[in-house]
């Protein structure tokens, strides 16, 4: 039988009058119960349009961000990461430093059994970067599952 809907707090689903921030900001992230915590799931999302700032020049870097997450019992809404990812729009940090904090955010919002994090940015001065993070419950098979996953992370 299926649980009903309960979307706690989330409040920008809906909302005609949308927000958008220019710097970092992760109280933008809002979490929903996992309507199916009993069962082992992958949800993905690809956000092709990811853009922040070199820390150093200041020049603007694009990337496609992958997330990939097995809930437990909290979700991530999307619109909610949506404005979340925008909002590094005008963040300085170095591509494996977006990475792991957006891994850490989403760690700290719904306490997934395994997430990862992957970018993949365009190249800037010839070089294109492409940092991954995961993360599996400690002591769990999910801490093996982020052991061997990046153990066995594709390199080309």
């Amino acid at each position: 039988m299926r649980a009903k809907n309960n979307l706690g707090t989330v409040s920008q689903l809906g909302n005609q009058h949308t927000v958008y921030h220019s710097d970092y900001t992760p109280e933008l992230l809002e979490a929903f119960d996992n309507q199916h915590p009993d069962n082992d799931y992958f949800v993905k999302f690809i956000c092709p349009e990811f853009t922040s700032l070199c820390p150093k020049t200041g020049q603007p870097d694009f990337a496609t961000i992958y997330i990939n997450y097995l809930p437990h019992l909290k979700m991530v809404e999307s619109k909610s990461l949506k404005l979340y990812l925008f909002s590094f729009r005008n963040h300085g940090d170095f591509h494996e430093d977006c990475v792991n904090i957006i891994m850490k955010d989403l760690i700290a919002l719904m306490q997934p059994k395994y997430i990862e994090v992957y970018g993949e940015f365009t190249p800037r001065g010839g070089i294109a970067i492409h940092p991954y993070a995961n993360y599996g419950w400690a002591d769990s098979q999910y801490a093996e599952m982020a052991k061997q996953r990046l153990l066995n992370f594709q390199l080309k």
